[in-house]
Parts: C-alpha cells; sequence; structure tokens
C-alpha cells in the first residue's frame, strides 16, 4: 500500500514538474511567486514573533529583551557565514529537504526556549537563528538565473517586509489572548508550519533555469572555493563598499525591525495592527520600485538603475526624518517613509544586484555567495550597533536613538552608493 501511495505520489511530482517546464512565462512566475513568498513568509513565523514580546527585566544586569535579540542575532550571522561556503554550493535536488530540515531545528529550539529559565532561553534563541540564517538563499536559488530574476526576487523579498510585521501582529494578539511570552513563539511556528510544507513542496517542483534563461544570464553553477575566491578579487574595491554599507542598513533595518514595538510605543501608538499596517505599505512601494528593473534588458544598465534606486532609498530615510521632526510627518508616516527608502536600499541586495552583476560580468556562477558574503557581515554590524546601544548610548530613548541612526545611515548609504556605481562604471564594460 505504502509503495503504491508513492509511486503515486512520485508520478504526481512528475507532471507537476513538467508542467512547469511546458507553462507559459506569466504562469512559471505566478506559480514561483506564489511558493516562494509564501515558504519565506512562514520562515519568519520561526524567527521574529519573540519580538513583539516586551519581556521586561534584566538578566545579567542587561536589558533581558535586548539580550534575546542579540543572542538570536549571533545564531543568524554565524549561519549566514557558514552559507557563504555551503549554500553557495549545495544542489537543486536537496534544497527543500534542507529547507525542512533547519526549520525543524528552528521550531525544536524555540520548544526549548519555551521550557528553560531565562538563561537557558538566550542559548535556546541562539540555537534558533542558527540554522534560519541559510533560509535565504536556499529559496532564492530555485529562483536566480532567470530572465524573470527581478521580478522573481523582488516578490520575494517583499515576503519578508510584509512577514516581519504580520507574525509580529499574530504574536501580539496571542499575547492579548493570554498565552505566555514564553510559548508564543513555539506556538506561533506551529500555525504556520502545515502552509511551510505545502510551500516547500511547490518549491521543490520548480525546474532548473531553461537554456534560454542560461544564455540570457550566463549558467548558474555552484561555485568552488577558487571560483569564489576568483570572482572576489577581480571586483574586491567595489564589492567592498557595496558590503561596508550593507552593514549599516542591515544595523538600521534590524533595530527598526526587532524594537519596532518599543518605538510605536513612544510615539503614543500600541495597536498591534500597525505592525503589519506600516509594512504593508513599504512593501508596495518595494515591489513597485523593483518592477522598473524587469523590463530593462541591458544588464549594465540595469546594475547602475539599481544602484540608483538604492541611493533613493538613502535619501528618503534622512528627508523623512527630517520632516517628522519638523512636524510635517505624523509617527506613522514616518515609519512607513523610513521603511519604503530602507527597503529600496536594502531588498536589492537580496535580489537584483549581484544577480545583474553576475549577468553584467559573464561570470558562471552563482548569485547566492555574494548574497550570503554581505548578509554575514551585514549581521555583524547589526550586532555591533545593538552593542553599542547597549553600552555606549544608554541615555538616549529608543526613539531618540532612532532618530540619529536614520541620519547617519542615510549620509553613509547616499554616499557609498555613488562611489560604487563611479567604481563600476569604469569596470563593467560596456555591450559592443
Amino acid at each position: 500500500m505504502s509503495t503504491a501511495a508513492g509511486s503515486h505520489l512520485a508520478r504526481i511530482l512528475r507532471r507537476v514538474s513538467q508542467g512547469l517546464e511546458r507553462a507559459s512565462t506569466t504562469r512559471f512566475v505566478v506559480y514561483a511567486i506564489a511558493a516562494s513568498f509564501t515558504a519565506y513568509f512562514c520562515m519568519y513565523a520561526f524567527r521574529k514573533p519573540f519580538a513583539a514580546a516586551s519581556f521586561e527585566g534584566t538578566l545579567w544586569g542587561l536589558d533581558f529583551k535586548i539580550v534575546l535579540v542579540l543572542s538570536q542575532l549571533v545564531g543568524y550571522a554565524i549561519s549566514k557565514f557558514v552559507g557563504i561556503r555551503v549554500v553557495s554550493g549545495i544542489s537543486h535536488r536537496r534544497r527543500a529537504q534542507t529547507i525542512l530540515i533547519l526549520i525543524f531545528l528552528a521550531e525544536l529550539a524555540l520548544l526549548a526556549f519555551a521550557l528553560l529559565p531565562p538563561g537557558g532561553k538566550v542559548i535556546a534563541i541562539f540555537c534558533n537563528g542558527l540554522p534560519l540564517g541559510a533560509i535565504w538563499g536556499l529559496v532564492f536559488s530555485f529562483l536566480e538565473g532567470r530572465r524573470s530574476s527581478e521580478i522573481l526576487g523582488a516578490s520575494l523579498s517583499t515576503s519578508y517586509i510584509f512577514a516581519s510585521g504580520a507574525v509580529k501582529a499574530v504574536g501580539r494578539s496571542m499575547l492579548d489572548a493570554n498565552i505566555s511570552e514564553s510559548w508564543m513563539p513555539f506556538l506561533c511556528g506551529l500555525i504556520f508550519a502545515p502552509i511551510l510544507l505545502v510551500a516547500v513542496w511547490a518549491l521543490h517542483q520548480i525546474p532548473a533555469p531553461s537554456a534560454e534563461d542560461k544564455k540570457s544570464r550566463c549558467a548558474r553553477t555552484p561555485m568552488s572555493a577558487n571560483e569564489r575566491r576568483i570572482f572576489f578579487v577581480r571586483h574586491w574595491p567595489g564589492l567592498v563598499m557595496l558590503t561596508g554599507l550593507y552593514m549599516f542598513l542591515t544595523a538600521y533595518r534590524d533595530f527598526r525591525d526587532n524594537f519596532a514595538v518599543e518605538i510605536f510605543a513612544e510615539l503614543g501608538e500600541t495597536r498591534s495592527s500597525f505592525l503589519a499596517l506600516t509594512e504593508f505599505w513599504v512593501a508596495l512601494v518595494v515591489l513597485l520600485g523593483l518592477a522598473t528593473i524587469y523590463a530593462v534588458r541591458d544588464h549594465r544598465k540595469a546594475f547602475f538603475l539599481v544602484h540608483g534606486l538604492m541611493f533613493v532609498g538613502s535619501a528618503t530615510i534622512g528627508l523623512a526624518t527630517v520632516a517628522f521632526e519638523l512636524g510635517l510627518l505624523s509617527g506613522l508616516g514616518w515609519m512607513i517613509a523610513i521603511g519604503a527608502g530602507l527597503y529600496l536600499a536594502y531588498v536589492p541586495y537580496g535580489c537584483v544586484l549581484f544577480d545583474r552583476l553576475i549577468a553584467a560580468t559573464g561570470t558562471v556562477g552563482t548569485a547566492v555567495f555574494m548574497i550570503y558574503v554581505t548578509d554575514a557581515l551585514g549581521y555583524t554590524g547589526s550586532i555591533s550597533m545593538l552593542l553599542f546601544r547597549t553600552f555606549g548610548d544608554t541615555e538616549r530613548s529608543w526613539l531618540e536613538f532612532f532618530l540619529r541612526f536614520s541620519y547617519l545611515t542615510s549620509a553613509v548609504c547616499c554616499a557609498s552608493f555613488f562611489a560604487s556605481a563611479f567604481y563600476f562604471r569604469r569596470t563593467i564594460p560596456r555591450l559592443g
């Protein structure tokens, strides 16, 4: 009986995969967007709900929530460093299985988080972050190297913008229903687990890039250590600039994300719905912005258009903050505006920036490699920022610190994006 069921399931899988190979571009894009968006959205239910809680009190003389956030960030950052080598080299057939194993380990860590005392919770949330840092690269590797990679990557990227606010709103609702702060993250993960299973199954059916995709975007094959080294050495000045400013963007994004509840409270707003509302408008702006890249077929032009988009996003952070302090923007309007600017600058790193760079330079390899280099160092910057906030700037409120951080991030990123574009303009050859 089990053998017959297994054979029937195998036939279904083959039919779905073969159908996708023959599908029109529109049908394929819709399917791939639905599968990847849902899978990564559900991953956030295993990572971010705990940030919706206050975790009042101290541990080891430090704010307990800051200790928890730091612990998860350290685990997440380590995962990114490991992913530089591991995720960029994993084969297509093992990706879905690996995603499920990693999510299962993260949920086990949340069960330990619910059961252990405060000191044990710190270790548990570290173990939760450790496997989750690899999920983005595994999901994106199903999408990269295609003629439709921009629209696929942009849609995938909006998943974590939506998810960040949505799962925290779910978490706040569970707390309002008298579920304890300790059990809420684990139970939130359980709610999304069945949907995740279906989404990962759907991802696994996506066929490899077609011959036309490879011709348009260069073949995307796992990169050896030597190939990764050669690619980095060839473009190191520009890549170092992009990586350095990504550290600022990641630190800024994580502070806004992890302490949104505290910032909104200082702005006088405690409704959980606002956590999701702000991110809905942010995601819409980012999706529309990145959609403009899809129509550009010249990879060199597209690469610099992405730079322009990221520059505009960085400038928006500073301008919106000025408007807020002058009373021209409400607190909600400011959070939406800086969120839109932040993600216009941040999101391209995880989808179109390096995909277009590889295509423009004719490199045979995978964009996941540089995505994970920048991610690993980006979360190192996030940890450094939080340590500075904890030990070096304890007198400012969450809101005051975030205002100053907004100006610094905007200025540094605007200057760095301009410098990066100037460097690559001289090193990426023009076609024809």
